[in-house]
């Protein structure tokens, strides 16, 4: 099975860095890893930590010794905090839990208090300390192993500087370890510094396909640079549509391909041979996998939160986990962008018959895996309709995700998947093209828009779209279909012009079933106020 190494790493100085917080008794504070322990500089053991960060959230498997403390383990996940807030507020999740925040991210009335808010934060800087950590003792090599693991490390600091520009905006910045307390810097200004950062790693990065499966390489390099050029209207009020089909057209050029098979992404062996598995070939679409494994990496907050929060008792196909935690279902918003005409008690009747392919079918789309549950009559409701967001068995039930292995064979564990997050993946460049092109991008080589989006939809078994057919509204509903609970959507829907002040609405949108427009200050999450009391050199975002 897949390995990854679990290591201590005495950061003494963590805590000072994270922005004064120590001074700050009791609230949610990034901590050092066994800051007791003074140990020589341990280059091959911190850099696994860059990665293991991304699954893992202590030092004691699936709980113990967390990183983020203020915050239950495994919510403090960088998975599952990133799908909590680009997810349940948006038109595509909604959760039934009552656990503290989930109503706020279910309604977005969420405020500078709130607990996955002040998580994602510090689990995001927590991430960045380590990058700076080790990029601060590794300054100087020369020699190729460290070259490719700096910009590797490079790399994943960027990442995580690219979701705190997305999501706060104007952030507190720095590329060292150190006690004095940060400055904010725009956000326009950040945009250029991830850009350069980069461009300037690009070539020591390795070749497309050419490193170890779970480190990255060129292509997520062009990948994140196509996201931030898609997006650059929102970030700095000028718009990159030639750059974002450039380096598009790149990662489609790169040599990751469009597996045949989707629902394969989200199955147990979904590292194909690396999993022993000659039948799953997800590897060839998935550039960047967060790796997890039932014995070895066992994490509440990964790939165990998107099969378990999404399955309960009664649904098929078996999703190869003991655990069916039963909180996190479609909004009839999503459902209605693979059913506009609904579906019936007719329709549910006949899941169990075919193992739960009845609503895919019905679609015309592979990608539709939901289960869905009979009407309850008491509550009004339609197979796809929530009356009462708390009853998981209202809407329909996402099947997407799987520990069940595409070649029939066991897992490593009977709780802990050994399915593989497939954080970025080639489908996302061919929207991104798409979409590029269709706003007045220079198609590249002759590759049209219609081409992009329907080397999608030819995969997905959909009808193929006419070039007079494809529009804005059009793509922000194929954005949907193909990456619908993959953590993504609230961006989508921000770029699109459909998020806080827009009239496009979804049910539950803003506390109402019918739905309402809610406020525009919420395209941007608050600082924390943690912070913000720690560090004078802050100011908040419009409106908290």
């Amino acid at each position: 099975m897949k390995k990854n190494k679990l290591i201590n790493i005495s950061l003494i100085t963590l805590i000072a860095f994270t922005f004064g917080l120590a001074s700050c008794v009791d609230d949610l504070n990034v901590k050092s890893i066994n800051p007791q322990n003074v140990a020589e500089f341990d280059q091959d053991a911190v850099f696994a930590k860059l990665y293991s960060s991304l699954s893992l959230t202590g030092q004691q498997g699936a709980a113990g010794s967390g990183d983020v403390d203020g915050i239950d383990e495994g919510t403090s996940a960088f998975i599952r905090l990133i799908w909590n807030l680009n997810e349940l507020t948006t038109d595509e999740a909604i959760c039934s839990w009552g656990d503290p925040g989930i109503p706020e991210m279910n309604f977005n009335k969420w405020s500078a208090s709130h607990s996955n808010i002040q998580g994602l934060y510090y689990r995001f800087y927590f991430d960045i300390t380590l990058c700076n950590h080790f990029l601060e003792n590794t300054e100087g090599k020369t020699d190729d192993k460290s070259v490719k693991q700096r910009a590797e490390a490079r790399f994943l600091r960027a990442l995580n500087y690219y979701y705190l520009m997305d999501m706060w905006g104007n952030v507190p910045f720095a590329t060292k370890v150190t006690t004095e307390n940060p400055k904010q810097i725009k956000r326009a200004d950040l945009y250029a510094w991830i850009e350069t950062e980069l461009k300037d790693i690009e070539s020591s990065l390795y070749a497309p396909r050419q490193g170890s499966y779970y480190r990255v390489d060129q292509a997520a390099d062009w990948l994140l640079l196509s996201r931030l050029y898609l997006n650059a209207k929102v970030y700095t009020g000028t718009p990159q549509w030639d750059n974002a089909a450039i380096y598009a057209k790149k990662v489609i050029g790169s040599g990751y391909t469009l597996v045949d098979n989707y629902a394969q992404l989200f199955m147990g062996d979904n590292a194909g041979t690396l999993d022993n598995s000659t039948v799953n070939k997800a590897p060839n679409e998935i550039i960047f996998a967060i790796n997890a494994d039932g014995v070895k990496i066992k994490s509440y907050g990964s790939s165990l939160f998107l099969i378990a929060s999404t399955h309960t008792t009664g649904m098929l196909p078996t999703w190869g986990s003991s655990d069916g935690w039963g909180g996190n279902r479609a909004r009839a918003a999503l459902a209605l962008k693979f059913f506009p005409n609904g579906i019936s008690d007719a329709d549910i009747a006949t899941q169990t018959a075919d193992n739960g392919s009845t609503l895919a079918t019905k679609a015309n789309d592979v990608r539709a895996m939901f289960w869905g549950w009979t009407t309850d009559v008491s509550k009004g409701t339609s197979p796809i309709s929530i009356s009462d967001y708390s009853v998981f068995k209202q809407g329909l039930s996402v099947s997407k995700y799987s520990n069940v292995r595409a070649d029939g064979g066991q897992t490593s564990n009977t709780e802990f998947p050994d399915m593989d997050v497939p954080f970025m993946r080639v489908a996302e460049a061919y929207l991104t093209y798409a979409e590029a092109v269709l706003r007045g991008g220079a198609a590249v080589d002759g590759y049209t828009a219609m081409q992009a989006v329907n080397a999608i939809r030819n995969r997905a078994h959909a009808t193929p779209y006419l070039a007079s057919e494809i529009t804005l509204d059009v793509l922000r509903d194929e954005w949907c279909r193909e990456f619908y609970f993959e953590g993504r959507r609230r961006m989508d829907l921000i770029r699109f012009d459909s998020y806080g002040g827009s009239d496009y609405t979804w049910d539950w949108k803003g506390g109402t079933k019918a739905g309402t427009k809610f406020n525009v200050i919420y395209n941007l999450m608050p600082i924390p106020s943690t912070d913000l009391a720690a560090n004078p050199n802050l100011v908040q975002n419009p409106g908290y």
